[in-house]
């Protein structure tokens, strides 16, 4: 067994505390089948010692900035100090040193307007990137540069990844055990925290708005009948048909509910159920793409690529890490 990758959070004046706990809280729960663990997640701040929070108590952080000199993985929770950061969108130069002293070559990460740090650090200059909902405009201001993407739960660009508000760094951290160790793993790391593996649709989905009317009925049956036929071509019109609404009125219902339109809804599903084939089973890449609904190797290649980046066999090689190839058309 190597030794654990090692995650380590940058605690900063005026966390959030429950940001603060969810690096902790997955990555600590994630193991191999015989238990052993597969992250090692240790906590650092500037000044070590009491550190306040954003509730009315303080947490205790022994350890010091050194430790980012050894990380594989920084986690950067939300804070609310320096206030500069907010307003003017720099880093102290305390805290400029700070980010500094990462590790290169570490793995960075943000939780909600942890990355708002990052850009002022420069690590975001140029890429795709998301915070929470009601920040991205003054993001957006602050740092020009960002590609911010205010739908999305989290953006992965490799070596450094942001999430939206709160739960979405759940969303995020279930994520990365999933890249690192698959989705076994990651499923199995959820179902030990009673969250979801993975969650539909993005941010829209929280946004304040006018509340539906109370007789419409949900969108979910129509959801869950589609989970169960994502083999088969599925039409608007029926998802439609099974909450007994006007194709118009179900689509609008849709959005309000998920966040994206159908038709995105169902190609995230496909993708997400191509995932899971190619690192479970030995189907080929034709089979796979019939069995997650796309028709051709083609098709999925083409909607893998504009998802993950990588071609279906690119991803198989990735999360297959016993070196088991299964035949590819």
């Amino acid at each position: 067994m190597a030794d654990p990758h090692r995650v380590v959070v940058l605690v900063l004046p005026e966390v959030i505390p429950f940001e603060l706990s969810i690096p902790h809280r997955i990555f600590g729960r994630a193991t191999t089948p015989a238990g052993d663990p597969l992250y090692e997640v240790v906590s650092c701040t500037p000044d070590p010692g009491p550190v306040p929070t954003t509730a009315d108590f303080e947490v205790n952080v022994e350890r010091g900035v050194e430790e980012l000199a050894g990380a594989d993985t920084v986690i950067v929770p939300a804070a609310y100090r320096p206030a500069v950061l907010y307003a003017e969108g720099r880093l102290p130069p305390q805290l400029a040193d700070v980010f500094a002293a990462i590790r290169p070559g570490a793995r960075i990460a943000s939780i909600c307007t942890g990355s708002f740090f990052l850009a002022a650090a420069g690590y975001l200059d140029g890429r795709p990137a998301t915070t929470h909902w009601g920040w991205t405009d003054r993001f957006q201001q602050l740092f020009p540069s960002v590609r911010v993407d205010p739908n999305v739960l989290y953006v992965d660009d490799g070596d450094v990844l942001t999430s939206a508000g709160v739960a979405a760094g759940i969303d995020l951290c279930v994520h990365i055990v999933r890249r690192d160790h698959g989705a076994a793993v990651a499923n199995e790391t959820a179902r030990k925290s009673v969250v979801p593996p993975h969650r539909d649709g993005g941010q829209a989905q929280y946004i304040s708005r006018p509340v539906p009317e109370a007789q419409l009925a949900t969108t979910s049956a129509a959801r869950a009948w589609a989970l169960g036929r994502l083999h088969e071509p599925l039409q608007l019109r029926d998802l439609a048909e099974q909450e007994a609404m006007s194709v118009r009125t179900f689509t609008r219902r849709f959005r309000e509910e998920v966040g994206v339109s159908p038709g995105q809804w169902l190609t995230q599903q496909r993708v997400e159920r191509a995932r899971q084939l190619l690192e479970s089973t030995d189907l080929s890449v034709d089979q796979v793409a019939r069995g997650a609904g796309f028709g051709t190797a083609q098709s999925m290649r083409s909607h893998l690529q504009a998802a993950l980046g990588v071609s279906p066999t690119a991803y198989r090689r990735t999360f297959r890490p016993d070196g088991h190839r299964a035949p590819c058309a």
